[in-house]
């Protein structure tokens, strides 16, 4: 349920444990050179994100031409891909967001005292509640996923961690490269089918920086989690589904190698 009140509260963003407050009537910028100066990082745009309130509304928007955010509320169950000249009004207490630039990523959470959203779990009247079917992973996929996002999962500073390269990962995982590569496009062409932009570059076409994507949906949404961590010392070649440890749905095994959502 949307709740809108007449006056803007302030908002307060938090990075790497220090905490800025965002008055309305001023614009809050996120980049390299902004009032909050993420990092030095050549590929992060000097401005890439602001924070303002227009309409009624606070707003996220993305000011750069080539980077994208992914947010999140605090649960992870609502998820938005903001491309480079989108904006986005910030209607959750909580909202968490993640962007990558070059071989890092960045997260930072806005947050403020009015719940303009609620996202409680309704109960209907039969005693049950809806959730979201998970998406079911083979073990591989998930080591994959793991690998990709353990930079991320064990940072020790929230805020910023670091996206290996694809050999880095095959190597961490004692996969050849053709195997990695061959999953990574699986495991790409099963959530774009699923509806998560940004992991393809057009018709028949793989993003160049689908790795960072992959790894900004996977952690906001909580596909992964530092509980999967242990896979990464699993023995290769060991098969089966693996299903979000919290999924609480059983969900059939898919093929392990050879098949299209390998």
């Amino acid at each position: 349920m949307l709740h809108v009140t007449a006056e803007a509260r302030p908002l307060t963003i938090e990075f790497c444990g220090e905490h800025y407050a965002v008055d309305p009537g001023t614009k809050f910028g996120i980049g390299r050179e902004a009032e909050l100066t993420i990092d030095d990082n050549p590929y992060l745009h000097r401005r890439f994100l602001t924070v303002g309130h227009d309409f009624g509304m606070w707003w996220l928007s993305n000011v750069g031409t080539l980077l994208t955010a992914t947010v999140t509320d605090a649960t992870g169950t609502m998820q938005a891909w903001l491309a480079p000249g989108a904006k986005l009004p910030i209607v959750f207490q909580t909202m968490h967001v993640m962007f990558s630039a070059g071989a890092t990523t960045y997260d930072f959470t806005i947050s403020s005292d009015e719940d303009w959203f609620d996202t409680a779990v309704r109960v209907d009247a039969s005693g049950g509640s809806t959730t979201v079917l998970p998406v079911t992973l083979t073990t591989s996929q998930r080591q994959l996923i793991v690998a990709l996002a353990e930079g991320v999962l064990t940072q020790t500073v929230p805020g910023r961690g670091t996206i290996p390269s694809s050999a880095e990962a095959a190597e961490r995982l004692g996969w050849s490269m053709t195997t990695f590569n061959r999953k990574l496009d699986n495991v790409c062409d099963k959530l774009d089918k699923l509806g998560v932009a940004g992991l393809r570059g057009g018709r028949g076409k793989l993003a160049t920086n689908r790795r960072a994507r992959l790894v900004e949906y996977a952690v906001t949404t909580r596909l992964v989690g530092v509980e999967d961590l242990p896979l990464l010392d699993r023995p290769a070649g060991e098969g089966g589904s693996a299903p979000h440890p919290s999924a609480g749905v059983d969900q059939p095994a898919e093929a392990e190698d050879g098949g299209a959502d390998d």
